[in-house]
Protein backbone atom coordinates (compact mmCIF):
# COMPACT_ATOMS: atom_id res chain seq x y z
CA UNK A 1 0.00 0.00 0.00
CA UNK A 2 1.27 3.46 -0.77
CA UNK A 3 2.70 5.34 2.20
CA UNK A 4 1.66 8.72 0.91
CA UNK A 5 -1.89 9.76 0.08
CA UNK A 6 -2.55 13.02 -1.65
CA UNK A 7 -5.68 14.89 -0.60
CA UNK A 8 -7.28 17.85 -2.26
CA UNK A 9 -6.38 20.03 0.73
CA UNK A 10 -3.38 18.42 2.35
CA UNK A 11 -0.75 15.72 1.90
CA UNK A 12 -1.09 12.89 4.38
CA UNK A 13 2.18 11.00 4.73
CA UNK A 14 3.20 7.73 6.31
CA UNK A 15 -0.28 6.28 6.59
CA UNK A 16 0.24 3.16 8.66
CA UNK A 17 -1.18 -0.09 7.31
CA UNK A 18 -0.47 -3.51 8.74
CA UNK A 19 -1.20 -7.14 7.97
CA UNK A 20 -2.33 -6.77 4.35
CA UNK A 21 -4.69 -3.86 4.96
CA UNK A 22 -6.52 -2.79 1.80
CA UNK A 23 -8.75 -0.13 3.39
CA UNK A 24 -7.84 2.28 6.15
CA UNK A 25 -10.13 5.00 7.50
CA UNK A 26 -9.00 7.30 10.29
CA UNK A 27 -10.96 9.93 12.22
CA UNK A 28 -13.71 10.15 9.60
CA UNK A 29 -16.45 12.71 10.07
CA UNK A 30 -19.45 12.94 7.75
CA UNK A 31 -22.75 14.80 7.88
CA UNK A 32 -25.85 15.12 5.74
CA UNK A 33 -26.45 18.84 5.92
CA UNK A 34 -26.31 19.76 9.60
CA UNK A 35 -27.06 16.21 10.74
CA UNK A 36 -23.88 14.33 11.70
CA UNK A 37 -23.69 10.65 10.77
CA UNK A 38 -20.08 9.66 11.50
CA UNK A 39 -17.83 11.15 14.16
CA UNK A 40 -14.19 10.06 14.54
CA UNK A 41 -14.86 6.79 12.72
CA UNK A 42 -11.91 4.41 12.31
CA UNK A 43 -11.84 1.25 10.20
CA UNK A 44 -9.24 -1.19 8.91
CA UNK A 45 -10.02 -3.89 6.34
CA UNK A 46 -7.61 -6.72 5.61
CA UNK A 47 -7.15 -8.53 2.34
CA UNK A 48 -8.60 -11.94 1.60
CA UNK A 49 -11.81 -11.87 3.65
CA UNK A 50 -15.56 -11.69 3.10
CA UNK A 51 -16.60 -9.02 5.59
CA UNK A 52 -20.15 -8.59 6.77
CA UNK A 53 -21.20 -4.99 7.38
CA UNK A 54 -24.06 -4.89 9.88
CA UNK A 55 -26.00 -2.01 11.42
CA UNK A 56 -29.49 -0.78 12.14
CA UNK A 57 -31.48 0.96 9.41
CA UNK A 58 -30.08 4.45 8.96
CA UNK A 59 -26.78 3.65 10.66
CA UNK A 60 -24.81 4.59 7.53
CA UNK A 61 -23.81 1.28 5.95
CA UNK A 62 -24.40 2.51 2.40
CA UNK A 63 -22.72 5.84 3.15
CA UNK A 64 -19.64 4.03 4.44
CA UNK A 65 -19.30 2.02 1.23
CA UNK A 66 -19.72 5.18 -0.85
CA UNK A 67 -17.02 6.97 1.13
CA UNK A 68 -14.58 4.11 0.54
CA UNK A 69 -15.37 3.96 -3.19
CA UNK A 70 -15.14 7.73 -3.72
CA UNK A 71 -18.84 8.36 -4.38
CA UNK A 72 -19.10 10.59 -1.29
CA UNK A 73 -16.46 12.73 0.40
CA UNK A 74 -15.92 13.00 4.17
CA UNK A 75 -16.04 16.28 6.08
CA UNK A 76 -12.85 15.35 7.93
CA UNK A 77 -10.38 12.53 8.31
CA UNK A 78 -8.87 10.49 5.49
CA UNK A 79 -9.27 7.19 3.73
CA UNK A 80 -6.89 4.89 1.90
CA UNK A 81 -8.38 2.33 -0.49
CA UNK A 82 -5.75 0.11 -2.12
CA UNK A 83 -3.24 2.88 -1.42
CA UNK A 84 -5.33 5.56 -3.17
CA UNK A 85 -7.23 8.55 -1.83
CA UNK A 86 -10.82 7.85 -2.97
CA UNK A 87 -11.52 11.59 -3.21
CA UNK A 88 -9.22 11.77 -6.23
CA UNK A 89 -11.14 9.01 -8.04
CA UNK A 90 -8.16 7.82 -10.05
CA UNK A 91 -8.97 5.30 -12.82
CA UNK A 92 -6.40 2.90 -11.38
CA UNK A 93 -8.46 2.74 -8.18
CA UNK A 94 -11.91 2.75 -9.79
CA UNK A 95 -10.98 -0.22 -12.01
CA UNK A 96 -10.24 -2.22 -8.85
CA UNK A 97 -13.57 -1.56 -7.09
CA UNK A 98 -16.97 -2.91 -8.06
CA UNK A 99 -19.93 -1.59 -6.08
CA UNK A 100 -23.37 -3.20 -6.39
CA UNK A 101 -25.90 -0.82 -4.77
CA UNK A 102 -29.21 -1.87 -3.29
CA UNK A 103 -31.10 0.11 -5.94
CA UNK A 104 -29.81 0.80 -9.43
CA UNK A 105 -31.03 2.04 -12.82
CA UNK A 106 -30.11 0.02 -15.88
CA UNK A 107 -30.20 1.15 -19.53
CA UNK A 108 -32.70 -0.25 -22.02
CA UNK A 109 -30.48 -2.76 -23.80
CA UNK A 110 -29.72 -6.45 -23.94
CA UNK A 111 -27.51 -8.00 -21.30
CA UNK A 112 -24.91 -8.79 -23.97
CA UNK A 113 -24.77 -5.11 -24.97
CA UNK A 114 -24.41 -4.05 -21.34
CA UNK A 115 -21.54 -6.50 -20.93
CA UNK A 116 -19.72 -5.12 -23.96
CA UNK A 117 -20.21 -1.52 -22.80
CA UNK A 118 -19.10 -1.96 -19.16
CA UNK A 119 -16.50 -4.74 -19.13
CA UNK A 120 -13.83 -2.58 -20.81
CA UNK A 121 -13.45 -0.60 -17.57
CA UNK A 122 -12.17 -3.67 -15.70
CA UNK A 123 -8.81 -4.93 -17.02
CA UNK A 124 -9.15 -8.43 -15.53
CA UNK A 125 -12.76 -9.02 -16.58
CA UNK A 126 -13.24 -12.70 -17.44
CA UNK A 127 -15.91 -13.37 -20.08
CA UNK A 128 -15.86 -17.13 -19.55
CA UNK A 129 -16.31 -16.67 -15.83
CA UNK A 130 -19.20 -14.26 -16.45
CA UNK A 131 -20.90 -16.76 -18.76
CA UNK A 132 -20.58 -19.48 -16.12
CA UNK A 133 -22.04 -17.27 -13.39
CA UNK A 134 -24.96 -16.35 -15.65
CA UNK A 135 -25.55 -20.05 -16.28
CA UNK A 136 -25.46 -20.74 -12.54
CA UNK A 137 -28.03 -17.98 -12.00
CA UNK A 138 -30.16 -19.17 -14.96
CA UNK A 139 -29.98 -15.82 -16.76
CA UNK A 140 -30.86 -15.21 -20.42
CA UNK A 141 -28.19 -12.93 -21.88
CA UNK A 142 -30.42 -12.06 -24.86
CA UNK A 143 -33.13 -10.63 -22.62
CA UNK A 144 -33.56 -6.86 -22.38
CA UNK A 145 -32.53 -5.44 -19.01
CA UNK A 146 -35.78 -3.50 -18.62
CA UNK A 147 -37.72 -6.77 -18.95
CA UNK A 148 -35.84 -8.45 -16.10
CA UNK A 149 -37.20 -8.74 -12.58
CA UNK A 150 -35.36 -7.12 -9.67
CA UNK A 151 -33.89 -10.48 -8.72
CA UNK A 152 -32.68 -11.16 -12.26
CA UNK A 153 -31.05 -7.73 -12.46
CA UNK A 154 -29.28 -8.29 -9.16
CA UNK A 155 -28.00 -11.68 -10.28
CA UNK A 156 -26.76 -10.17 -13.55
CA UNK A 157 -24.83 -7.42 -11.78
CA UNK A 158 -23.51 -9.87 -9.20
CA UNK A 159 -22.23 -12.10 -12.00
CA UNK A 160 -20.65 -9.04 -13.61
CA UNK A 161 -19.03 -7.91 -10.36
CA UNK A 162 -17.58 -11.32 -9.58
CA UNK A 163 -16.28 -11.74 -13.14
CA UNK A 164 -14.64 -8.30 -13.01
CA UNK A 165 -11.99 -9.77 -10.69
CA UNK A 166 -11.59 -6.47 -8.88
CA UNK A 167 -9.58 -6.35 -5.68
CA UNK A 168 -12.57 -4.88 -3.81
CA UNK A 169 -16.19 -5.96 -4.24
CA UNK A 170 -18.93 -4.14 -2.30
CA UNK A 171 -22.42 -5.67 -2.20
CA UNK A 172 -25.20 -3.57 -0.63
CA UNK A 173 -28.18 -5.72 0.45
CA UNK A 174 -27.49 -8.21 -2.35
CA UNK A 175 -30.14 -10.78 -1.35
CA UNK A 176 -33.06 -8.34 -1.48
CA UNK A 177 -35.28 -9.47 -4.33
CA UNK A 178 -33.84 -13.00 -4.47
CA UNK A 179 -35.98 -16.07 -3.90
CA UNK A 180 -34.86 -18.88 -1.58
CA UNK A 181 -33.08 -21.03 -4.23
CA UNK A 182 -31.32 -17.92 -5.58
CA UNK A 183 -30.07 -17.01 -2.10
CA UNK A 184 -28.47 -20.43 -1.80
CA UNK A 185 -26.87 -20.04 -5.23
CA UNK A 186 -25.71 -16.56 -4.23
CA UNK A 187 -23.83 -17.92 -1.22
CA UNK A 188 -22.23 -20.71 -3.23
CA UNK A 189 -21.20 -18.40 -6.08
CA UNK A 190 -19.71 -15.71 -3.85
CA UNK A 191 -17.77 -18.27 -1.83
CA UNK A 192 -16.37 -19.89 -4.98
CA UNK A 193 -15.25 -16.51 -6.39
CA UNK A 194 -13.29 -15.57 -3.27
CA UNK A 195 -9.48 -15.64 -3.55
CA UNK A 196 -6.72 -14.59 -1.19
CA UNK A 197 -6.04 -11.40 -3.16
CA UNK A 198 -9.67 -10.20 -3.20
CA UNK A 199 -11.74 -8.59 -0.45
CA UNK A 200 -15.53 -8.53 -0.31
CA UNK A 201 -17.74 -6.38 1.92
CA UNK A 202 -21.40 -7.41 2.10
CA UNK A 203 -23.75 -4.91 3.73
CA UNK A 204 -26.93 -6.57 4.93
CA UNK A 205 -29.69 -6.62 7.51
CA UNK A 206 -30.71 -10.12 6.47
CA UNK A 207 -28.01 -11.77 8.54
CA UNK A 208 -29.55 -15.23 8.39
CA UNK A 209 -29.00 -15.22 4.62
CA UNK A 210 -25.28 -14.77 5.27
CA UNK A 211 -24.60 -17.42 7.92
CA UNK A 212 -21.39 -19.34 7.16
CA UNK A 213 -20.41 -16.81 4.47
CA UNK A 214 -19.40 -13.56 6.16
CA UNK A 215 -16.60 -13.40 8.72
CA UNK A 216 -15.09 -11.10 10.03
CA UNK A 217 -17.97 -8.81 10.98
CA UNK A 218 -18.12 -5.02 11.08
CA UNK A 219 -20.86 -3.51 13.24
CA UNK A 220 -21.71 0.15 12.74
CA UNK A 221 -23.59 1.91 15.53
CA UNK A 222 -24.02 5.51 16.69
CA UNK A 223 -21.64 6.86 14.07
CA UNK A 224 -18.74 4.54 14.93
CA UNK A 225 -17.41 1.06 14.28
CA UNK A 226 -18.06 -0.77 17.55
CA UNK A 227 -16.97 -4.22 16.36
CA UNK A 228 -14.48 -5.34 13.72
CA UNK A 229 -13.43 -8.91 14.35
CA UNK A 230 -14.26 -12.57 13.84
CA UNK A 231 -17.09 -14.53 15.42
CA UNK A 232 -14.45 -16.66 17.14
CA UNK A 233 -13.27 -13.59 19.06
CA UNK A 234 -16.57 -13.80 20.95
CA UNK A 235 -17.01 -17.58 21.13
CA UNK A 236 -13.48 -18.04 22.51
CA UNK A 237 -14.47 -15.96 25.55
CA UNK A 238 -18.22 -16.42 25.83
CA UNK A 239 -20.66 -19.31 25.54
CA UNK A 240 -24.33 -19.45 24.51
CA UNK A 241 -26.55 -21.59 26.71
CA UNK A 242 -30.24 -22.28 27.34
CA UNK A 243 -31.26 -21.91 30.99
CA UNK A 244 -34.65 -22.45 32.61
CA UNK A 245 -34.42 -19.79 35.34
CA UNK A 246 -34.08 -16.02 34.95
CA UNK A 247 -30.30 -15.33 35.00
CA UNK A 248 -30.60 -11.70 36.11
CA UNK A 249 -28.43 -12.31 39.20
CA UNK A 250 -25.63 -14.01 37.27
CA UNK A 251 -22.77 -11.52 36.90
CA UNK A 252 -21.18 -13.60 34.14
CA UNK A 253 -24.20 -13.16 31.86
CA UNK A 254 -23.72 -10.31 29.38
CA UNK A 255 -26.86 -10.91 27.32
CA UNK A 256 -30.15 -12.74 27.73
CA UNK A 257 -33.18 -13.29 25.52
CA UNK A 258 -36.49 -14.91 26.48
CA UNK A 259 -37.17 -17.95 24.31
CA UNK A 260 -39.50 -20.93 24.38
CA UNK A 261 -38.47 -23.06 27.36
CA UNK A 262 -36.43 -20.45 29.23
CA UNK A 263 -33.72 -17.91 28.43
CA UNK A 264 -30.93 -17.98 25.87
CA UNK A 265 -27.92 -16.36 27.52
CA UNK A 266 -24.39 -15.39 26.57
CA UNK A 267 -22.03 -15.69 29.51
CA UNK A 268 -18.32 -15.71 30.15
CA UNK A 269 -16.65 -19.08 29.71
CA UNK A 270 -15.19 -20.76 32.75
CA UNK A 271 -11.62 -22.03 32.63
CA UNK A 272 -12.92 -25.61 32.48
CA UNK A 273 -15.15 -25.13 29.42
CA UNK A 274 -13.89 -26.09 25.99
CA UNK A 275 -14.32 -23.70 23.06
CA UNK A 276 -16.79 -26.00 21.29
CA UNK A 277 -19.20 -26.28 24.21
CA UNK A 278 -22.56 -24.51 24.30
CA UNK A 279 -25.06 -23.44 21.65
CA UNK A 280 -23.89 -22.04 18.28
CA UNK A 281 -23.72 -18.23 18.28
CA UNK A 282 -25.75 -16.98 15.31
CA UNK A 283 -25.04 -13.62 13.68
CA UNK A 284 -28.33 -12.06 14.74
CA UNK A 285 -27.62 -12.78 18.40
CA UNK A 286 -24.04 -11.59 18.05
CA UNK A 287 -25.26 -8.30 16.59
CA UNK A 288 -27.71 -7.79 19.45
CA UNK A 289 -25.05 -8.65 22.02
CA UNK A 290 -22.52 -6.20 20.64
CA UNK A 291 -24.97 -3.33 20.21
CA UNK A 292 -26.67 -3.74 23.58
CA UNK A 293 -23.61 -4.64 25.63
CA UNK A 294 -20.81 -2.85 23.80
CA UNK A 295 -19.24 -1.60 27.02
CA UNK A 296 -18.90 -5.14 28.40
CA UNK A 297 -18.06 -7.42 25.46
CA UNK A 298 -14.48 -6.65 24.46
CA UNK A 299 -13.67 -9.14 21.70
CA UNK A 300 -12.83 -6.94 18.73
CA UNK A 301 -14.50 -3.82 20.12
CA UNK A 302 -13.34 -0.51 18.76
Amino acid sequence: MANEIESGQTNLTEVVSTNNSVILMQDIGFSYGKTPLFTHLDLEIKQGNIYGLLGKNGSGKTTLLKLISGQLFPDEGFTSALGFDPMRRKPAMLSEIFYLPEEFPLPKMKATEYLKMRSVFYPRFDNLMFAQYCKDFELDMQQNLNEMSLGQKKKLLLAFGLASNTSLLFLDEPTNGLDIPSKRQFRQTVASAMTEDRTFIISTHQVRDMENLIDPLIILHDGKIIFNDTVDSITDKYVMALVTTDPQQDEKVVYKEKVLGGWMVLRQRSEQEEGNEGQPLDLETLFNVVVEQSTRVQGGMR
